[in-house]
């Protein structure tokens, strides 16, 4: 499927600037220097400040946040203090990427009121039109436009582009004859915008874990750690999310609309 093998590439970008920073990292708090530790450590900041972005996006457009009320910089900020004065919980190179997305996560739940689940949205998903689905997409990609936007010094494309392949929505055999189609048929562009537009619909909770896993890479263990839920939390919010994802797909581009 397209962008496969541009995603595993990326992954592989990600775990190699990981372990290197890692090492970079220990030697540097050792020697306590903070401000080389901290320009270090910037060199993961990229998908964590898209990350944030993307949250506090959705708060705008659900009207949980008022615009302009922070920044990403505003938790990227106070997590270079946290991993600095924290570093000791950070027993291996394995631990540092989830540390990171766990203490962001935590400082952002602590600012972010959380908004519900869009019931109506989803129980109407089998009688929307194509009009109906194109109004949505469009609504949603033009609410907020340029609200936040990554600061210059973080913005390495390589580490933040979007890539929700639709191998994260569709995973067995059967479905994978389903994706085939719509890759057939829809540029990746579409394909995200579509992916995001449902999303916003979900809950944060579920909405976050299918990001961490889809966007971020991380296994279902490793967002239970991040979320302090139950592993068997993250694994039916996972579900629901890529039914919901799958569900609106087929509705939207593989049954004739009315």
């Amino acid at each position: 499927m397209n962008g496969t093998k541009e995603n595993t590439a990326n992954m592989g970008t990600v775990v190699w600037v990981v372990q290197e920073t890692y090492n970079n990292l220990v030697n540097l708090r050792n020697q306590e220097n903070r401000e080389a530790f901290n320009k270090e450590l910037l060199r993961l900041m990229p998908p964590v400040q898209n990350y944030v972005a993307k949250r506090l996006k959705t708060a705008i457009r659900t009207g949980t946040l008022n615009k302009g009320m922070f920044s990403p910089n505003d938790f990227t900020d106070q997590l270079f203090i946290e991993v600095y004065d924290n570093w000791e919980l950070v027993k291996n190179e394995y631990d540092l990427r989830p540390f990171l997305f766990k203490k962001v996560d935590d400082l952002l739940d602590d600012r972010l009121t959380e908004e519900e689940f869009d019931h109506m949205f989803f129980e109407n998903i089998d009688t929307y039109s194509k009009q109906e689905w194109d109004s949505m997409e469009e609504e949603y990609s033009t609410d907020g436009d340029g609200d936040l936007v990554l600061l210059e010094e973080l913005d390495d494309r390589s580490l933040t582009k979007d890539d929700y392949i639709l191998k994260h929505v569709f995973i067995t055999e059967e479905e994978k004859e389903l994706a085939e189609k719509l890759d057939e048929s829809l540029e990746q562009e579409r394909v995200e915008r579509h992916v995001h537009m449902v999303l916003n619909k979900m809950s944060m909770p579920m909405r976050t874990v299918f990001q961490l896993y889809a966007d971020q890479g991380f296994t279902t263990a490793e967002i239970a750690h991040i979320r302090e839920v139950t592993l068997d939390e993250v694994e039916t919010l996972l579900s629901r999310a890529r039914k919901l994802l799958k569900d609106s797909f087929v509705k939207r581009f593989l049954i004739d609309s009315n």
